[in-house]
């Protein structure tokens, strides 16, 4: 099995801080996401390679694991084994989800994860959320009646729309919807779902909600930030430009005389709130002006001009 230099793939040092992780993930997603790059099977490889990395060196946990795995590595790429063989075995998740499975980890992105991180963090993302290392759900010990946790991904476009997910206890399926507007820590309760080893006793499943980073959208409470580039004509003359939102897109007037920075508030263009409605939060979409490069010898004329004007 090949292993995945996730520093290496996000252009990091080993030493990288969370925001410098995190500044790395959002520059890469951008340029490589599929919704930039239509019918390019490799920038959409490569935005699943980079969202594969950033799911785990953005969790202190799976990052504190991945980096014993690497130094355990490089030291036997240096000296050898006695076998000749790396042994993975060591580094593999035996992790027990007892009697529950959920279906959809995976429907963010598709086959996201690689062999590599299934064997090495057992098929799901933790999300850094649960501190159990017996797999995906867990019993809550101070309940009296036992209950159960799930971590479950999902995506942005899925919090704004909500969306459902399958589960699979004691061999029956059951659909289970995420409500619209579910936000990072939400529970979603499913009373009676797990037998519990007692006869005739069941305990609550809650499935904690995550909701993954976006690379188009900064997340601040419901509102919404994404950039939004313009020429420098349009900048000073005012204009139109097409911004993409979780709705889809709208035609956003720029005024002339807008300042590179600026944020323009399209309102209620943000998420939802949980069991609303309405009342949606914001979209601030931050102008970032283009600079033309090539200027021609008229076209400097003008401005040396307006310069002196």
């Amino acid at each position: 099995m090949e292993y995945k230099d996730y520093y290496k793939i996000l252009g990091v040092d080993r030493k990288a801080s969370s925001e410098e992780i995190k500044r790395a993930y959002r520059k890469l997603a951008l340029k490589t996401h599929p919704d930039r790059n239509p019918g390019d099977n490799k920038a959409e490889e490569n935005f699943k390679e980079i969202n594969e990395a950033y799911q785990v060196l953005s969790d202190p946990e799976k990052r504190s694991h991945y980096d014993q795995l690497g130094e355990s590595y490089t030291q036997w790429r240096q000296g050898g084994t006695p076998t000749g063989g790396f042994n993975w075995e060591n580094w593999y998740t035996t992790g027990n989800s007892g009697n529950v499975r959920v279906d959809g980890f995976e429907d963010i992105f598709g086959d996201e994860f690689s062999e590599f991180f299934r064997r090495i963090f057992g098929g799901m993302p933790n999300m850094g959320r649960s501190t159990s290392s017996r797999g995906g759900v867990r019993q809550n010990q101070r309940s009296a009646a036992p209950a159960y946790q799930q971590e479950v991904p999902i995506s942005l476009d899925e919090a704004y729309k909500g969306t459902t997910r399958q589960l699979e206890i004691d061999g029956k399926r059951l659909e289970v919807k995420i409500p619209r507007g579910a936000k990072t820590g939400t529970k979603v309760r499913v009373a009676n779902a797990v037998p519990t080893g007692v006869t005739g006793q069941k305990g609550d499943l809650y499935l904690v909600i995550h909701v993954a980073d976006d690379p188009r959208y900064e997340v601040k409470g419901y509102d919404l930030r994404t950039e939004v580039t313009i020429d420098l004509y349009t900048a000073v003359l005012g204009g139109e430009v097409t911004v993409q939102t979780l709705s889809g897109n709208v035609v956003l007037t720029i005024p002339p005389g807008t300042q590179p920075g600026q944020a323009i508030r399209l309102a209620g263009r943000g998420m939802p709130r949980l069991n609303s409605t309405s009342n949606n939060g914001d979209l601030f979409a931050q102008i970032k002006v283009k600079i033309p490069r090539n200027l021609t010898a008229r076209q400097k004329e003008l401005f040396q001009e307006l310069m002196r004007s």
